[in-house]
């Protein structure tokens, strides 16, 4: 399974889907936005406000249940909406290869 195919509310492990951002990246805040360079293929990326929270919590290893909690005790959104839209999201970053996914089994 890819990374792309993880992310599916079809997915049975996707609340336990480790998430983190791909360390060879560089970024940078700029009023509330962010601008992340992905050093491999020197192409540039640019995040809203919305988008520049969830990268900053994406700095440290996160489960995406765990994300998706924090995205809606910050903003007033639906649990349904919120996973739609955090996976959107996360879609287009993993096509970017600016985050890593994996599935961390029980030790």
């Amino acid at each position: 399974m890819t990374n792309i195919d993880m992310l599916s509310l079809d997915n049975d492990i996707l609340d336990s889907l480790l998430l983190c951002r791909e360390k060879e990246n560089i970024s940078t805040e700029l009023e509330g936005e962010t601008v992340i360079l992905d050093m491999a293929s020197g192409i540039y990326s640019g995040l809203d406000a919305v988008g520049t929270s969830i990268w900053n919590l994406l700095e440290q290893p996160t489960t995406f249940s765990a994300l998706c909690q924090k995205i809606m005790e910050e903003y007033d959104v639906t649990e349904d909406a919120c996973r739609t839209d955090l996976l959107s999201f996360l879609k287009e970053l993993a096509d970017n290869k600016l985050i890593s996914i994996r599935h961390e089994t029980a030790a």
